[in-house]
């Protein structure tokens, strides 16, 4: 096993991180599952996005000296105490101090999502540039990418259409400028067009040279993302009419997981011999076919792990599930594993 090479490594570890996660998943009433095991899980997502991104696994200095799997027990430790901070924090202020109301819960999601931002289309910028120390540029990098989001948040979000439902706290709705769920399915649609670019390597940005620094790279990697996540929201949700809700559970939300296992787990091992643009188109597939046959297989597994579930407004039981067990629960267990752990034992470090 220890000589295991890839893809075969990433098919094991993506096999056993989804049965481990199925089955912490089934310790849980779909209420517990979907309120403070998601949101506390979400909450650590950003730093687990800075651990693998920014720092690449190679700090603090005193983590890299250890090998497998205490490296990454550390990593994990310092992720998830950063993430408690933070969630105590966003719970104190956006939730109000109560349980995790559909607001606190759709700012946390959308937590992740500007981090991702700030991560990977911005690479850090400008906090990278100008703190030397790399701990202390990734932390604040991280309570500026919340800081963000709560601003953010505070703009765009609206849950009047929830007036009169007993999870509507009037006095943590920011009142925004669009239906919350219709902001947090393009946040969404829009981190799912990053991932299509990842899969292109940036082509045909890569031909510019001088499009591929920052801050330059990151404004127009944005333009780019925002444009092309407008364009399949807009098709999804106008030209074929679906609910804003199916459409995430059945487009980006797939889409990402998928890329997740073909990119992360996979270390975009599969089509590794072919050149961009080809690759890129290659990898797009797999990751669509990946991630659709993993949310179906979800899907028929949720009465079994969670119990009868209803789907559709106004509570979308089952497409609440769907994307908490794809994203806050299965995502950074398979990051962890992947970028944390370096795949041990499967791969001995």
């Amino acid at each position: 096993m220890p000589g295991m090479k890839q893809p075969a490594t990433g098919i094991v570890a993506t096999a056993m991180i989804i049965t481990f996660s199925l089955g912490f998943i089934s310790l849980f009433t779909f209420e517990v599952f979907s309120g403070w095991v998601a949101f506390g899980l979400m909450c650590t997502i950003p730093m687990q996005i800075a651990v693998a991104v920014l720092w690449k696994g190679n700090h603090p200095s005193y983590v890299v000296k250890h090998r497998q799997p205490t490296r990454g027990l550390h990593l994990i430790l310092i992720t998830v105490l950063v993430g408690t901070i933070a969630g105590f924090v966003y719970r104190s202020t956006v939730g109000g101090g109560l349980g995790p109301t559909p607001m606190l819960v759709h700012c946390t999601i959308v937590s992740v999502v500007v981090m991702f931002w700030f991560a990977i289309i911005w690479g850090g910028w400008p906090f990278n540039a100008i703190i030397r120390n790399p701990i202390s540029a990734v932390l604040v990098t991280v309570a500026e990418s919340y800081a963000v989001n709560v601003f953010l948040f505070r703009i765009f979000f609206n849950y009047e259409f929830l007036s009169g439902a007993p999870v509507y706290v009037p006095a943590l709705d920011p009142h925004g400028l669009f239906n919350a769920w219709s902001v947090l399915v393009f946040y969404v649609t829009s981190l799912s067009m990053m991932f299509l670019m990842l899969h292109f390597d940036l082509w045909p940005l890569t031909k510019f040279p001088k499009l591929m620094r920052q801050p330059v790279l990151g404004l127009v990697w944005t333009i780019l993302v925002l444009a092309l996540g407008a364009s399949l929201f807009a098709v999804g949700t106008r030209v074929f009419e679906m609910d804003v809700v199916a459409f995430l559970v059945r487009v980006p939300i797939p889409f990402i997981f998928g890329t997740i296992v073909v990119l992360n787990m996979l270390q975009n091992s599969l089509f590794g011999s072919l050149s961009q643009p080809l690759k890129g188109v290659a990898n797009t597939a797999a990751a669509a076919i990946v991630g659709g046959a993993l949310a179906v297989v979800y899907s028929k597994l949720a009465d079994v792990v969670t119990g009868p579930l209803g789907s559709g407004p106004p509570a979308y039981q089952s497409e609440i599930w769907l994307a908490s067990a794809l994203l806050s629960v299965t995502f950074p267990f398979l990051i962890f594993y992947a970028e944390f752990l370096g795949f041990w034992p499967l791969k001995a470090k």
